[in-house]
């Protein structure tokens, strides 16, 4: 493959496919904001995650959910093999 071309696997997702992360709720203490954040990371790619935080801060959720040890979804992710990409979309989403 050459190097200017970003290699895709699975298909190309719509915005409704996307929003579904939007329904997703918590069984324990976890802020509903933080539960939809974290499905999101795990189950979309990252320009799809990008276009999610759109819906996510248009339905008026928080970036900032904690679960019931007090972590956001940046101090979840930190320490992971990509999540440096997905906290600068959350850093560029707070604006």
């Amino acid at each position: 493959m050459r190097k200017d071309k970003k290699q895709l696997i699975g298909d190309e997702i719509g915005d409704e496919q996307i929003k579904l992360f939007l329904d997703f709720e918590p069984v324990d203490a976890t802020s509903p904001s933080l539960h939809k954040l974290i499905k999101a990371y795990r189950g979309l790619r990252i320009d799809d995650f990008e276009r999610f935080l759109t819906f996510f801060l248009e339905a008026g959720y928080d970036l900032d959910g904690k679960d019931e040890h007090g972590q956001d979804f940046v101090s979840l992710i930190a320490d992971q093999r990509n999540g440096a990409d997905y906290i600068e979309l959350i850093e560029k989403a707070r604006g």
